[in-house]
């Protein structure tokens, strides 16, 4: 038998050996919390094995797990039997683990350079679709129709030439006539396209707009704190804010400027501003214009007919003073639907326009 096969016949035997002592000794196990269960388990596992564990732990998980196994003092062996008995009992009754994006990702990080971990996370986190061009048929087509519209007309034939044709002919609906038509003509005389010219664009497409659109870059601590501040009332963020630039005027600027905030939806284009304008509720929307800037309400009635904007402002003028909390709450709601429909792929959001445009 050769030593790796004798290892197996080893393990396969300690292990059914675990399972014939029943369940009898686990509640000493039980008696640990969490955390030091965790410990006893990565102790026990040996150094080779966990130590490829620890390099997929982040580094909250590595600093609970460091402290629980650092104040375990003696573990007694029934104590460790009965840990192993009852997770391997966990692992078969469940069928497997639970698996996640961040598990994943930190997986996949220890094989791959980190540029193919990141396509290959945006893409699995993007619109459904086995490959780019499934994905882009899920895609809103007035989204995709904004995005190709300042791109060659030969680039737009290729990509309305590869998804799917009642997709295509929704984009092709809504791209200036002249330009569309231009299209139109390519797609009639395209030949076979070359792969490498169908590589590259493919690529373009996925590192640059797919990742926009998906919004999966990994956050750092800044970007989650601005989450947390994109939630706060306006006095709250002023006054953590103004408290942060004291100590940290470098991190207070970095939230700044990663928060994605009610004036920032002055940034969609005109079809993802129609289709918010469509999904929010008409008496939110009248709450949050009434305390929005000149600004924000020009843009908002300028993406409705004239009879609906008349109405609208009718509204507002009927509501009469409202309460700052009220007019921030409605904000926000617009705000978070703009954020389902990004995630959705319905809109695209930026907090700068220029970031989404495309060179081939």
């Amino acid at each position: 038998m050769t030593t790796a096969a004798a290892r197996e016949a080893e393990f396969a035997s300690a292990l059914a050996a675990l399972s014939a002592g029943g369940r009898a000794s686990t509640e000493a196990a039980r008696a640990l919390s969490g955390p030091q269960r965790a410990g006893v388990l990565m102790l026990s596992l040996g150094d080779k094995v966990s130590s490829r564990i620890w390099k997929m732990l982040d580094d909250d998980e590595i600093r609970l797990l460091s402290i629980a196994m650092s104040q375990l003092g003696p573990v007694g062996s029934d104590a460790v039997e009965g840990l192993l008995l009852e997770f391997v009992g966990r692992l078969s009754s469940a069928g497997g683990l639970t698996g996640n994006y961040d598990a994943t990702e930190r997986l996949l990080s220890q094989f791959m350079p980190p540029e193919r971990v990141s396509l290959l996370m945006e893409e699995i986190r993007g619109p459904a679709g086995r490959n780019m061009w499934e994905k882009l048929s899920n895609v809103q087509e007035q989204v995709l129709a904004n995005y190709l519209k300042n791109e060659y007309p030969q680039t737009v034939a290729v990509v309305l030439s590869k998804i799917k044709p009642e997709h295509a002919g929704r984009v092709l609906a809504i791209l200036p006539e002249e330009f569309a038509l231009d299209v139109v003509g390519r797609m009639l005389k395209m030949e076979a396209i070359q792969k490498d010219v169908l590589e590259r664009i493919e690529q373009t497409l996925r590192t640059e707009f797919m990742s926009n659109l998906s919004q999966t870059s990994r956050r750092d601590s800044h970007e989650a704190m601005a989450e947390i501040f994109n939630s706060f009332d306006r006095q709250t963020e002023t006054r953590f804010l103004t408290a942060l630039e004291e100590q940290n005027r470098e991190s207070a600027e970095r939230i700044k400027n990663l928060m994605f905030t009610f004036d920032d939806l002055a940034k969609l284009d005109s079809g993802s501003a129609q289709t918010l304008v469509r999904q929010i509720e008409k008496d939110k929307l009248a709450v949050a214009l009434k305390g929005a800037t000149q600004t924000m309400r020009e843009f908002f009635l300028k993406q409705m007919s004239t009879r609906a904007a008349k109405m609208l402002q009718d509204d507002m003028q009927a509501l009469g003073p409202m309460r700052l909390k009220d007019v921030d709450e409605a904000q926000a709601t617009l705000v978070n639907l703009a954020k389902d429909l990004a995630a959705k792929g319905e809109i695209m959001i930026t907090k700068n326009r220029a970031d989404d445009e495309l060179v081939f």
